[in-house]
C-alpha cells in the first residue's frame, strides 16, 4: 500500500506526459506530405500553424487530437483514482509544451488545455471555449483568444468552489502567457497578424 501511494501518481505523471507529448500537428502535416511543420511559417506544432500549410481539414484535426490527448490523459488516470486525475493533466500538459519526441520544443499548450478542462471540469472547459472562439472572432487574434480562454477556467473553478483546481488552473494559464510572450510583444507593437493574413514568420 506504501508501494501505491507514489508509484501511482508517478504512472499518471508519467502517462499523462508521454501522452501529452505526441506531436500530432508534425505528425498530420508529415502523413499529407505538407512537410515539417516546424520549418513553416512559426515552427509552432500546434493547429495555428498547421492553418498555414493551407490544410483546414488537418488544422482541425490537430486540434481536435490535441485536446483530445488531454482529455484522454485525465479521463483514463481518474479511473484509476480522482486523485490522479490533476496529476495527469499536469503531465499532458507539460508534454505538450515540452514533448521528449521534439527535444523538449512544442506547442503553446491551448487545445491540450481546453481538453485537460472539459475532463476535469467542464463548465470551466466550456467556459474556455466560449471564450476562445468569441475572441478570436471579434479580434481576430488567434493568440488573443487562446490566451484569453486561458484564464476562464480559474475563474470558473472559483466561482464553483473547487479551490484547488483554481491553482492548478492558474498555473496552467500562467504557462499559456508564458509560451505566448513573443505574442504579447506583437500584439502590443500592432505587429501580430490576424486570423487570415499571411505570415511566414511568426505566429
Amino acid at each position: 500500500m506504501v508501494l501505491e501511494n507514489w508509484v501511482w501518481p508517478l504512472i499518471a505523471l508519467v502517462g499523462g506526459y508521454l501522452l501529452g507529448s505526441v506531436p500530432f500537428g508534425v505528425l498530420l502535416t508529415r502523413a499529407a506530405g505538407a512537410g515539417d511543420l516546424r520549418s513553416i511559417g512559426s515552427g509552432n506544432i500546434g493547429a495555428t500553424n498547421v492553418l498555414r500549410t493551407g490544410r483546414k481539414g488537418l488544422a482541425a484535426l490537430t486540434l481536435l487530437l490535441d485536446g483530445a490527448k488531454g482529455a484522454v490523459a485525465v479521463l483514463i488516470a481518474a479511473q484509476v483514482g480522482p486523485d490522479l486525475a490533476p496529476v495527469a493533466a499536469v503531465g499532458a500538459f507539460f508534454g505538450h509544451l515540452y514533448p521528449v519526441w521534439l527535444g523538449f520544443n512544442g506547442g503553446k499548450g491551448v487545445a491540450t488545455l481546453l481538453g485537460i478542462a472539459l475532463a476535469l471540469l467542464w463548465p470551466a472547459g466550456l467556459a474556455f471555449a466560449v471564450v476562445w472562439i468569441g475572441t478570436a472572432l471579434i479580434t481576430r487574434y488567434s493568440s488573443l483568444g487562446g490566451m484569453a480562454a486561458a484564464l476562464a477556467p480559474p475563474v470558473v473553478a472559483a466561482l464553483m468552489g473547487n479551490y484547488p483546481l483554481v491553482l492548478l488552473f492558474l498555473a496552467f494559464a500562467l504557462m499559456v502567457l508564458w509560451k505566448h510572450r513573443g505574442n504579447i510583444a506583437r500584439l502590443l507593437a500592432g505587429t501580430e497578424p490576424r486570423i487570415g493574413a499571411k505570415s511566414k514568420s511568426v505566429g
